[in-house]
């Protein structure tokens, strides 16, 4: 029973200190002396404490953790480093947008070199006097002027005058400009601009441009042509070979051709317009062409940003040139004696010359 109590009271502890206190004296001295020695055999027995197994853990887990750090390190090292050597080189800068003032110095650049391609730049409708102007200039809508000019000499032998043509017959005149296309129309205006010359300026075209533009069929381009061929009066004429030439050179962006007229009218002076106008429709017809244009062969190219748009190799470029370009006939029937290239020939049935 007591050691049996004993062994309770070591795992309780408080059951024997009661015990203790009921003892005699003595007793209890032979107690105390035996729960210090308990006690000194549970401390020997008791493991050391628990510092030293803490800090190897705690060292052996620093050492590890530093290796992973390490490495973490050197493999951060490599990969920032890795991607700055094989990065691509930087895009170089975009060219600089051309100022006003060098556009305005390359667009009169490029008219004297014209001027010097084509000193014999001419309108390329044939005509006697303002009035054949006039309706060659209405009837070239839509058409070649070659196509007008082997179609106006029958049409001016029989309606020489305003007059004669207002009073035509309107099927016969159809017949006569079929070959033009639109005959309906076209017969319509310039019948009826015949009729308005008849009766409103004596018979007479006028040399003001606001007359001209109220005249049936007559807009801004026709205008412009008439005044500054029949009258010397200068003006931009802008056709589709004016307008694509003027957008590639990047002397405009515009898409009407009366904005176009009025950028154009202020970057070159007033007494080349006429002849400027000539140069680049020239040009337009025998190099710069719509669809595939003659760069390899075109004598402005250092002056062109568009270069490149067309066939650049000269020998294949050499073989797109038209007209007198390509060693073709040109498209007036009578040129004028300085051009050098071959009359055009006429239409089938009509004799060399007729109408001239």
């Amino acid at each position: 029973m007591s050691a049996k109590g004993d062994s309770a009271v070591g795992e309780q502890g408080v059951p024997k200190a009661a015990n203790a206190a009921k003892r005699p004296a003595g007793g209890a001295v032979k107690a105390a002396k035996k729960a210090l020695g308990t006690a000194k055999s549970a401390a020997a027995k008791t493991p050391k404490p628990t510092t030293k197994t803490a800090e190897a853990p705690a060292a052996k887990t620093t050492k590890t953790a530093g290796a992973p750090a390490a490495k973490t390190s050197k493999t951060a090292r490599k990969t920032a480093e890795a991607p700055a050597t094989k990065s691509p080189k930087p895009a170089p800068k975009a060219a600089k947008p051309e100022s006003r003032l060098a556009m305005v110095r390359r667009a009169r650049k490029i008219n004297r070199e014209l001027a010097d391609v084509y000193p014999y730049a001419h309108p390329e409708l044939d005509f006697r006097n303002p009035f054949e102007l006039l309706v060659a200039t209405v009837l070239s809508a839509q058409t070649t002027d070659l196509r007008v000019n082997q179609t106006t000499p029958a049409l001016f032998a029989r309606y020489p005058t305003p007059e004669d043509l207002a009073a035509a017959v309107p099927e016969e005149v159809e017949e006569l400009i079929r070959p033009t296309g639109f005959f309906r129309a076209k017969t319509k205006s310039i019948m009826g601009l015949a009729a308005a010359l008849r009766d409103d300026f004596g018979g007479e075209v006028p040399g003001r441009l606001d007359d001209l533009v109220k005249l049936p069929g007559v807009g801004r381009k026709t205008a412009f042509v008439v005044l500054g061929n029949a009258f010397g009066v200068p003006g931009i004429t802008v056709d589709t070979h004016f307008m694509r030439l003027a957008r590639r050179w990047k002397w405009t962006d515009r898409d009407d051709p009366v904005k176009i007229e009025a950028e154009i009218a202020e970057i070159f002076p007033r007494s080349e317009w006429t002849m400027l106008s000539h140069r680049v429709i020239f040009h337009g017809r025998r190099i710069c062409h719509a669809r595939k244009p003659a760069c390899g062969a075109c004598p402005i190219a250092p002056l062109c940003p568009a270069y490149g748009e067309g066939e650049t190799d000269p020998e294949k470029a050499a073989k797109l040139l038209k007209y007198e370009k390509g060693g073709y006939p040109g498209q007036r029937l009578n040129p004028p004696p300085d051009y050098p290239g071959r009359p055009a020939p006429p239409a089938a049935g009509v004799a060399p010359g007729a109408g001239a």
